[in-house]
This record gives C-alpha cells, sequence and structure tokens, in this order.
C-alpha cells in the first residue's frame, strides 16, 4: 500500500447509539437524567462535608475527592453523547477526541488510586485506632490525595500520547459513545502493539497493584472486625466496609473488563457499549448512593443544612 495515498483523519464520528435510532430521544432523557442524579447526589456529598465541621477528618476528604470524581468523570463524556442523541450530530474533532479520552482515563485511574488509598484508611482506622490521629494528619492526606491525582493523569498523558502518535487512515468511525483508548486504537492503520502492551502492561501493573492494595487492606480489616467482641461494634464497622467493598468491586469490574483485556476480545460492540456505560455513567451515579447516602453521618448533616437553609429562608 502507498503510505502516501492515506488519508489523514481530522474527525471521528461517534456511532455507539446509530443502530438504534428509534430510541434516541428517550435515551436522552435517561442519560440526562442519570447525569442530574449524579450531579445532585455528589454535589449533595461534598455539601454535607464542607458545612458540618464533624465530618472533617481523612475518611470524609478521601470521600469529597471520591465525589469530584465522579462529578468530573461523567461531565467528560456524556454532555457530547447527549449532544449527538439530541442533533444527530455525531463527529467530535480529532483534538476533541484526544481531550476526551485523556481526561476520561486520567480521573478512571485516579479513582482506582484513590480507592486504594480510602481502603488503607480504613485499614489503619480499624486496626491502629488508637495511632489513626498520628497516622493520618493533615498533611498526610493531602500528600495521598495529590499523588492520586498526579499518578492518574501522568498515566492518562502516557496512554493518550501512544495512542494518538497512531496513524489512522482505514475509518474514522468509533463504534463507542465517546473516545476511549480500545475502540480508537482499534481504527488505526499502524502497528498498535505499542499502545496495546501500555494497556496491558501500565495499566495492569498499576491496576493490580492498586488492587492489592485494597485486598490486602480489606483481609486485615476483617480479620480485626471478627475479633471484636460487641455485636454492634462490628455491625458498624461491617456497615461502613461492605458500602466500600460495593463501590470497589463495581468500579474494578467494569474498568477491567473494559480494558485489561487484548483487542481480539473486544468481538461483542453492544456488550462493550453496555459495560462502558455502567463504567462511565452508571457508577458515577450509584457511588453517592451506596456509599454515602446510607451513612448516617451525611444524612444528618444534609438534613441539618436544609433545615437552616429553609430557617434563613423563612426569616
Amino acid at each position: 500500500m502507498d503510505v502516501y495515498n492515506q488519508t489523514t483523519v481530522t474527525e471521528f464520528i461517534l456511532i455507539g447509539l446509530s443502530d438504534l435510532p428509534e430510541v434516541r430521544y428517550p435515551l436522552f432523557v435517561v442519560f440526562a437524567a442519570i447525569y442530574q442524579v449524579t450531579l445532585v447526589g455528589n454535589g449533595a456529598i461534598l455539601l454535607a462535608i464542607g458545612a458540618e465541621k464533624k465530618l472533617h477528618t481523612p475518611m470524609y476528604y478521601f470521600l469529597a475527592n471520591l465525589s469530584l470524581l465522579d462529578i468530573f468523570c461523567p461531565s467528560a463524556t456524556v454532555p457530547k453523547m447527549l449532544q449527538n442523541l439530541l442533533t444527530e450530530k455525531k463527529s467530535i474533532s480529532f483534538l476533541g477526541c484526544a481531550l476526551q479520552l485523556f481526561f476520561l482515563v486520567a480521573l478512571a485511574g485516579t479513582e482506582v488510586f484513590l480507592l486504594s488509598v480510602m481502603a488503607y484508611d480504613r485499614y489503619v482506622a480499624i486496626c491502629f485506632p488508637l495511632r489513626y490521629t498520628l497516622i493520618m494528619t493533615k498533611g498526610r492526606c493531602v500528600q495521598l490525595t495529590a499523588s492520586t491525582w498526579a499518578a492518574g493523569f501522568l498515566n492518562s498523558l502516557l496512554h493518550t500520547v501512544f495512542t494518538f502518535c497512531l496513524s489512522f487512515c482505514k475509518s474514522n468511525q468509533i463504534n463507542q459513545y465517546y473516545c476511549d483508548i480500545p475502540p480508537v486504537v482499534a481504527l488505526s492503520c499502524s502497528s498498535t502493539y505499542v499502545a496495546e502492551m501500555l494497556v496491558l502492561v501500565v495499566g495492569g501493573v498499576l491496576g493490580i497493584s492498586a488492587f492489592l492494595i485494597t485486598g490486602i487492606s480489606y483481609i486485615y480489616i476483617i480479620s480485626t472486625i471478627l475479633k471484636i467482641r460487641s455485636a454492634e461494634g462490628k455491625r458498624k464497622a461491617f456497615s461502613t466496609c461492605a458500602s466500600h467493598l460495593l463501590v470497589v468491586c463495581l468500579f474494578y469490574g467494569t474498568t477491567i473488563f473494559t480494558y485489561i483485556r487484548p483487542s481480539s476480545s473486544h468481538n461483542s460492540p453492544a456488550r462493550d457499549r453496555l459495560i462502558s456505560m455502567l463504567y462511565g455513567v452508571i457508577t458515577p451515579m450509584l457511588n453517592p448512593i451506596i456509599y454515602s447516602l446510607r451513612n448516617t453521618e451525611v444524612k444528618g448533616a444534609l438534613r441539618k443544612f436544609l433545615c437552616l437553609k429553609t430557617c434563613l429562608q423563612k426569616g
């Protein structure tokens, strides 16, 4: 093939919903409602943590960062998805696609690392309660959080650069709702070995390391909880851990299925789109419900804030 006759791709076409034109308006309503619930739910968590001094602790500091991520992550993809559903304009510029992929992968990566930090925080709180305030100082919390954000964005920069350094000359139709590594790499007409190996090796090593930190932390946590003699103490500790574990399983399950597998296994576009919907849209909505809104302290802080606001308005 003559390389000089290759056509340079200047924009991509997101065809994730083109096979379902008859349901694009109902889908617009569903996605818009999910996005609104995500923003309101996570915004309420941030409001409660910011307004209530009792919640100014390491656990809730990390939880506030999780809520920020769950606001930013769908915001990288859902607005464009809603525009495409409403206007049937499915194109996205080359630069726009690169930026969307960069922020999506960066925020998802940051969440992987943050979940492991949150597990470590619970490990210290339950296994070393008397030393908790000495270990999880304000400075330590800031360092851990800054490290998770930096690691997530540097990891994403690496993947984005290698993905968009590929040659795109075959097709510009991305079989997905938004720009993501597997469907973009699948369009390349040059060798994708390095880009795929980066996802499998770098993503795998970082993801598995974070998962091991989370898993080992919870092995020690559960072992310690089982030694608690008080039934009420066990119930309270298990309640907090169960919520976090459910979030971890939901996030890791969809993320691993999306990224940690070779491109040859991406042979079911409909299944891949369903998984990506769970990972990119549904999970950020469920996190505040699963992890935060079940928390009595957060609910109490929200009620207190709403009551104060109502009283001020009446006054």
